[in-house]
């Protein structure tokens, strides 16, 4: 049984959602704080049929891995083609 990785290297990241008819979007939420942050999401052709995701915007790879590194993520990805962004330090 295949378990689950991790992908840090952007263009493991930018092949694998290519792949799979995904595109790269952001939105800028307010934390608990008040404070603005990013949000990374990852938007596929499957799930985008009759859905708008408020304040997503799409962006560019450029700037949507420059956000995942600053924030520290990576993609975790499992055998079944699920992802989800996940803390690096999470890794260890």
């Amino acid at each position: 049984m295949k378990q689950a990785h991790m992908l840090t290297r952007h263009r493991d990241i930018q092949n694998w959602v290519n792949d799979r008819s995904g595109r790269p979007a952001i939105a800028r939420v307010r934390d608990r704080f008040g404070e603005q942050r990013a949000q990374l999401k990852l938007r596929f052709a499957q799930q985008s049929e009759g859905r708008v995701d408020a304040g997503m915007s799409p962006c560019s790879w450029t700037a949507w891995l420059a956000e995942l590194d600053r924030q520290n993520l990576a993609l975790r990805v499992d055998p079944t083609g699920e992802c989800e962004l996940v803390s690096r330090q999470a890794m260890n």
